[in-house]
């Protein structure tokens, strides 16, 4: 139990710190340019190999410290073994300062201080992992700030207990140990991305034909109470 707790608080912590991620577009040109702050220990692409450090191809929903062909720092696997993974916000704290996420990182890189800059190189690093079009709730390349969605239907109060009796459709695809076999986690998101991220779909304004369906079927409470469901689950 107190692993899991540290686990939480971790995961806490990294997305009040990517909060300050700035903008809801990137610039994937402007990403590829600074990539050649870290192409020097890093490769990505196709053909690439690791290096000084690990490739970064398939980097989203990939737990840290993972690949078995690479020596990672003691950080970074200790990193990996508390349940870190990268996605949107987990990169853009750690591109931010390295070291407040893994202190003892052999990296030499001091991070990028411009939210900008950080949400443009995760866009382009976004492109060498799954095709968004190709997976369901495939990993944002930014988090999600710019959305219509009626105030009153975030304010909406989820009942878990609703929630787990509704989630055997989910849990279908969506690993409910929080694993990513190709279908990204949607273990411990935030209620209001979840509420968001599947009236999107409801709506048809994401992409997701197995998703429009779902999320068609669903109405607001039952949305609500799958959000407070998921975003509790390794409690």
């Amino acid at each position: 139990m107190a692993s899991k707790r540290h686990n939480l608080t971790l995961s806490a912590a990294i997305v009040a710190a990517a909060t300050a991620a700035a903008g809801d577009t990137a610039d994937v040109d402007a990403g590829k340019v600074i990539f050649n702050k870290c192409k020097g220990c890093h490769e990505i692409g196709e053909s690439a190999t690791h290096r000084i450090g690990p490739h970064l191809n398939g980097l989203f929903g990939r737990r840290a410290g993972s690949h078995a062909d690479f020596r990672y720092s003691r950080s970074f696997q200790r990193a990996g073994a508390g349940g870190l993974e990268w996605h949107a916000e987990t990169l853009d704290a750690f591109l931010e300062d390295p070291r407040a996420i893994t202190s003892g990182t052999r990296m030499s890189f001091r991070g990028l201080k411009s939210a900008e800059d950080r949400t443009n190189l995760i866009a382009y690093l976004r492109t060498f992992s799954d095709d968004p079009a190709d997976i369901p709730e495939a990993d944002p390349t930014v988090p999600a700030t710019d959305h219509d969605l009626d105030p009153a239907i975030l304010a909406l109060k989820g009942d878990p207990e609703y929630g787990e009796y509704l989630s055997g459709e989910c849990t279908t695809c969506h690993q409910a140990a929080g694993g990513d076999d190709g279908i990204p986690s949607i273990v411990l998101w935030p209620e209001e991305d979840f509420v968001i991220a599947m009236h999107a779909y409801k709506d048809k304004r994401r992409k997701h034909p197995v998703m429009q369906m779902v999320a068609g079927r669903l109405g607001d409470e039952e949305i609500a109470a799958l959000a407070a469901y998921f975003s509790q689950l390794d409690e």
